[in-house]
């Protein structure tokens, strides 16, 4: 579905995600940035934009400028439900990337108002059609999937934190969601499983109807009860902050869901949410934190969705083998 008719569905206000609102400071190879916007629901939302009104959930303090406010708000998002705690301070995070940007090192983490976050939902929220599950312990995610119980579709992230000192509680909440997005060393782990296709197709057994393994520059694959379906990273010549690609990723994956209220999400849907999730990651990582996410066009998407098809499709011409 094209980014511009998905974009008039903005009105239903069916997408919910809970997660951090953050500052970054980053180091890269391309360059650096003191204090940018980031944070795992900010680059979600700035990615399920494109396809619905989002409602954001999480918490900032009083250092949150207004510059922020207007970023967070691009396209509509709701910022009603953002919790806004007198005296505290906003997460902030400070890392660094070397050659290669295929591994990263935490210099700084101030969990500040983000420590003690207890998600507090409005009525609108806690109604939405989709609900995104953003990286923040399992209990709470638990807490918030049980006040969303009508949604249609809920996805959730987690991180190896959770797999090492709260598998049971982490373990209890995937049985309670639709799709699990991990990347594929995080599967191995949860799953006790030595590669990420024999760990998605565990957990697929307890109980979510997809599993999802993201590998960075390599791509992402989808794992249901119907099939497998693998999409590699779009090919990208200079890559300079792949900071929250991988929660861009899932706006643009569970956004691509949301825009189509009252669809069954089969694995065709999953396939398509695939192929929006992998297009709006290739973008984020394309400058610093969310500068390139502001002044995306729907028509740049449908153009990157298209050369996706394009070089991921071939046909099969059967060739006669020896032996």
């Amino acid at each position: 579905m094209p980014c511009a008719a998905a974009a008039t569905l903005r009105d239903r206000m069916s997408l919910t995600v809970v997660g951090s609102i953050a500052y970054d400071a980053v180091k890269a190879p391309a360059g650096e940035r003191e204090r940018m916007l980031g944070g795992a629901a900010t680059h979600f939302a700035l990615a399920a934009s494109f396809f619905d009104e989002v409602r954001v959930i999480g918490p900032v303090g009083d250092d949150f400028d207004e510059q922020s406010w207007q970023v967070l708000g691009t396209r509509g998002t709701i910022t009603d439900d953002v919790e806004r705690v007198a005296g505290g301070k906003t997460f902030f995070w400070r890392g660094e990337y070397h050659a290669g940007l295929n591994s990263r090192q935490t210099h700084e983490t101030e969990l500040n108002v983000f420590e003690t976050f207890e998600p507090k939902l409005s009525p609108a929220a806690a109604e939405c059609d989709v609900l995104f599950l953003a990286n923040i312990q399992p209990d709470l995610q638990r807490a918030v999937r049980e006040q969303c119980s009508a949604a249609r579709f809920v996805a959730m992230d987690s991180m190896d934190l959770w797999i090492n000192i709260a598998r049971d509680s982490l373990v209890q909440t995937i049985r309670g969601v639709d799709c699990l997005l991990l990347n594929d060393e995080e599967l191995e782990t949860l799953a006790e499983k030595p590669n990420f296709v024999s760990a998605a197709r565990e957990i697929l057994t307890w109980g979510p109807s997809a599993v999802v393994a993201k590998q960075g520059k390599y791509g992402a694959a989808l794992f249901t009860k119907d099939g497998y379906f693998a999409l590699p990273a779009y090919p990208l010549e200079h890559v300079v902050d792949p900071t929250g690609a991988g929660d861009t990723f899932a706006g643009g994956f569970v956004g691509s869901i949301a825009a189509h209220p009252g669809e069954s999400v089969d694995h065709d849907a999953l396939v398509r949410a695939m192929v929006y999730g992998t297009a709006l990651a290739s973008f984020n990582v394309e400058a610093f934190g969310t500068e390139r996410m502001t002044d995306l066009t729907a028509g740049e998407i449908a153009g990157r969705v298209g050369e996706l098809q394009r070089m991921t499709t071939f046909e099969h011409a059967a060739i006669a083998l020896r032996g």
